[in-house]
């Protein structure tokens, strides 16, 4: 009589094809939101260093991207503005022919079947690098959120399709809900940022966005790393004033977050697989210390697996090239 055990686990892993079939989760292309950086000028592709592969892009470059991405099945893009002039109010944030303004509605005019999802805040526009206005040090919550509405306003008049407030104001979703509906804008869905941590994985960003405070840090509207019941409060808030999709950021240091959030509420979750988490990647792989695009590929099924059901990555090109690959 064998006395090897009934159970056998590895019988599904011998065959590749049947690994294939028992796989509990799926990425696909669906799965992908690609950050862009737009700029003004022409025919500007500003290398950003601590992001390889990642550009500063003027917006003639910004539709000739945005047709490769179309073009290799990402459904979506988010785009992040960096503008002409910074003022102490980020003025160029809620003009009408602001940068993302004017980059929305070259993108629609050439590219079609591609979401534009546009990140409002205010760090990318004011001259001292904070998200909203100031009193002195303090941040100014209600003052910054009436600008805030008028920023989704002038992204929506352009032709955004979804809203991503990044800010982390109390009560912005509630007042970007309402100027959308005010306005006739009752089908523009809002994915929130919120659960958006003070982390320090965001350096890179920083770089790639201009936004890099004057003084200070963000920990008084950002989140404590060490919690997760205020998340859920977050997240909860935010459903309550309208939020369609929420997200948390980042995404592979917060993992539990993410299943917490996912099966507390049970809502169309996103994930933001940020800027210092990329570039440890491309770093470790650029000094052949890891595979970079195994590695890529696993930190990707972890957010999925978390529970997200979208995910912003600067990898989202290269995944998806890896799916056209594996999947012929």
């Amino acid at each position: 009589m064998s006395t090897y055990p009934l159970i056998r686990h590895r019988r599904l892993r011998y065959n590749p094809l049947v690994r294939d079939m028992v796989r509990e989760t799926v990425l696909t292309k669906n799965d992908l939101i690609y950050p862009l950086f737009v700029v003004p000028g022409t025919k500007v592709k500003n290398p950003v260093k601590s992001m390889p592969g990642v550009f500063q892009l003027s917006i003639d470059e910004l539709v000739k991207e945005c047709k490769e991405v179309r073009d290799l099945g990402i459904p979506a893009v988010i785009l992040f503005g960096i503008p002409d002039h910074k003022d102490e109010v980020g003025s160029e944030a809620y003009d009408p022919e602001g940068i993302i303004q004017r980059a929305i509605r070259a993108v629609k005019k050439e590219v079609k079947d591609l979401l534009i999802i546009t990140d409002v805040c205010m760090c990318e526009y004011t001259s001292h690098g904070h998200c909203g206005l100031l009193l002195g040090d303090e941040i100014l919550n209600d003052e910054t959120i009436e600008l805030l509405a008028r920023e989704a306003l002038t992204h929506v008049q352009a032709g955004a399709d979804i809203i991503a407030p990044s800010d982390m104001m109390d009560g912005r979703v509630a007042a970007i809900r309402k100027g959308l509906d005010d306005n006739g804008f009752q089908k523009i869905p809002i994915m929130s940022y919120a659960a958006k941590y003070a982390s320090g994985f965001y350096g890179p960003f920083r770089d790639a966005a201009e936004s890099t405070p004057a003084f200070g840090d963000r920990k008084s509207h950002q989140m404590d790393i060490g919690n997760i019941n205020e998340a859920l409060r977050e997240v909860a808030e935010d459903i309550e004033e309208g939020a369609d999709i929420v997200m948390v950021k980042p995404a592979g240091p917060y993992l539990d977050v993410i299943r917490k959030v996912k099966d507390t509420f049970g809502m169309p979750t996103a994930a933001y697989q940020v800027s210092g988490e990329y570039a440890m990647i491309k770093a470790a792989g650029a000094n052949g210390w890891i595979d970079e695009e195994r590695v890529m590929i696993e930190a990707a099924y972890a957010i999925k697996r978390a529970g997200a059901d979208m995910f912003l990555t600067y990898f989202a090109k290269d995944i998806a090239k890896w799916i056209n690959k594996t999947t012929k």
